[in-house]
């Protein structure tokens, strides 16, 4: 129903808009570092930080300064931590094997967190491509992404992660049945208490490109494609039933990506589920907004956190972005 308002001049609009406290007083959305989940991407070495071209202000940081990271993170309240590695090309096969080593990079900085920080949450993506020399979520057997085979690989991968001390896997491969398999190896191996924020909701997007550069995922891609797996950006409705299977199958939480473009699509899944709801604002969005910033054509500072106010007014619960670090400054001040 829509509220009544009385015309004007006796309904005013603009006096709830006259000062900034009366704005404080009636705002309908805050944001707060609370909301904001900071991915990091993880590489080989000591005391590296390796600016991402692509990405400006964003690092591969080796371990130790990941672990400064995740201190950092949790001074500036921010609750959790999103770590993705960059693999070398001597560690990628067409099997993926690494994903599953209990001693690659994400299981090693995750221990390190959760040693120095363990306040900290700890989330780690669950997906074959950093690892995969065909560059793609699941393994590929004569072109084609193989769904069930992968299932096996991811489910490795998930339990090795939760072994080192994970507190959320966040399945972003989009094969079929990947929420159930993995929900059922974690309760079998005594992991009941580890989160799942699936990726219920991913688009075939092309604002993903800066982190592939980071990850070292382009070159493997090259000119393919993810769209037998990730979802047709044209599509709403199908989005919906993405997350309800991933909530049948033992979700927890449930995640759509890209961000800004599907502001839609995260107002219907809070709205139809009302289910913890996040969203990814991606590589790309960041990008776009930097590019502009540097150039001089916005404010910086005021995109970013307009940018993920945005998100909270469409229902999400928080977001995972790389101005975590920034915007928690910025708002605290």
């Amino acid at each position: 129903m829509t509220p009544l308002a009385a015309p004007f001049p006796h309904g005013r609009p603009r006096r709830l808009r006259r000062t900034p406290w009366i704005r404080d007083l009636v705002a309908e959305n805050r944001l707060t570092a609370k909301d904001l989940i900071w991915p990091i991407f993880v590489r080989e070495g000591i005391d590296v930080e390796e600016p991402v071209a692509s990405l400006p202000g964003v690092s591969r940081l080796s371990v130790d300064r990941a672990v400064r990271a995740a201190e950092q993170a949790a001074e500036l309240g921010i609750p959790c931590v999103a770590l993705f590695p960059y693999t070398e090309a001597a560690d990628k096969n067409p099997e993926a094997t690494e994903a599953w080593n209990p001693e690659n990079l994400v299981n090693r900085a995750t221990r390190a967190i959760k040693a120095a920080v363990p306040e900290i949450g700890v989330m780690l993506d669950v997906a074959l491509d950093p690892y995969n020399s065909d560059g793609h979520d699941g393994l590929v057997r004569g072109g084609v992404i193989q769904n069930d085979e992968t299932l096996i690989a991811l489910g490795q991968m998930a339990v090795a992660q939760a072994e080192a001390g994970a507190d959320i896997l966040g399945p972003s491969d989009m094969m079929d049945g990947r929420i159930g398999f993995i929900r059922q190896l974690l309760e079998e191996q005594d992991f009941s208490d580890t989160l799942i924020m699936s990726y219920a909701a991913k688009y075939a997007s092309c604002f993903y490109g800066p982190f592939r550069d980071a990850v070292g995922a382009t070159a493997a891609l090259g000119s393919g494609d993810k769209k037998t797996y990730q979802m047709d950006p044209a599509n709403g409705d199908e989005a919906l039933r993405e997350v309800a299977i991933d909530l049948a199958e033992g979700a927890d939480m449930v995640m759509v990506k890209p961000g800004l473009p599907y502001l839609d699509i995260c107002a219907r899944v809070k709205a139809e589920y009302r289910v913890p709801t996040y969203a990814y604002q991606v590589s790309g969005e960041y990008a776009m907004i930097e590019a502009a910033a540097g150039n001089g054509w916005l404010d910086g500072d005021r995109a970013a956190v307009e940018s993920l106010l945005a998100f909270k007014r469409a229902g999400c619960d928080g977001v995972l972005t790389y101005f975590a670090p920034r915007v928690a400054r910025l708002i605290s001040g």
